[in-house]
């Protein structure tokens, strides 16, 4: 597991070296990941107006989908994966692993998209253009997975009643391993997901609404001059 975790974050951290080599590259990956976290939040409109599903979502959108810097949560994992393995249960090891995993293979799609959308502006058509040069259904289709595996294991960690105050007793001793972020994290995400009384409905909604998306994204049909993405993508023009 630790390996695994490490071989993660340095694949993040080779991506990241790599945009920052090249400010333009750099500049399209966040205008790419800031367009990304507002079709998520298009297509979501309805959870993140529910009282029981809104908070979920929003951790969703924030921590998973949004343009945020993760370098220093990213550094802290790096330095002290062994302590991480060593300090927290089984099963938050296991979530975070996910989140590596998440991670890593989305910087690297980012970055495939983002050099193809080089040169000229962020539009919806180039979006769906770049989407299908870069595509690789299959990698998609992990992504998806990876995504619901990080919020499964958020709702599973729910179901251990003595995992919270476990967690709450973690902050010293995480934040003296130099784990502060990744403990924030896990409590957010433990809290958020506690307070929706069962993930399985809001999984299965993300799970449905990714796919129907990158399926109509892969056969969308995009004719020179036609600034739009499919209707029932939840993606919309651009702002």
């Amino acid at each position: 597991m630790e390996s695994r975790i490490l071989q993660h974050l340095q694949m993040v951290e080779q991506e990241r070296q790599r945009r920052l080599a090249d400010p333009a590259l750099n500049a399209c990956v966040q205008a790419l990941k800031l367009f990304q976290q507002q079709r998520f939040a298009r297509t979501y409109a309805d959870l993140l107006a529910s009282p029981r599903y809104g908070a979920a979502a929003r951790f969703f959108l924030e921590e998973l989908y949004g343009p945020g810097d993760f370098s220093s949560r990213d550094a802290q994992f790096a330095r002290v994966v062994p302590a991480l393995v060593r300090l927290f249960p089984e099963q938050v090891v296991q979530t975070v692993s996910h989140l590596a995993e998440l991670h890593a293979l989305s910087e690297r799609l980012d970055g495939e998209m983002a050099s193809e959308l080089l040169g000229a502006p962020l539009t919806a058509l180039r979006y769906v253009q770049a989407w299908q040069v870069v595509g690789q259904p299959e990698r998609r289709q992990e992504q998806i997975e990876l995504t619901l595996a990080v919020g499964a294991s958020l709702d599973q960690l729910t179901r251990k009643p003595l995992l919270r105050q476990a967690l709450r007793m973690m902050r010293g001793p995480a934040s003296a391993a130099g784990l502060a972020e990744l403990q924030h994290f896990l409590e957010q995400g433990f809290d958020t997901f506690k307070a929706m009384r069962g993930a399985g409905d809001f999984l299965c909604t993300v799970r449905e609404r990714e796919l129907a998306l990158a399926s109509a994204l892969f056969s969308a049909l995009v004719p020179p001059g036609t600034d739009c993405l499919p209707r029932d993508g939840g993606l919309g023009q651009l702002p």
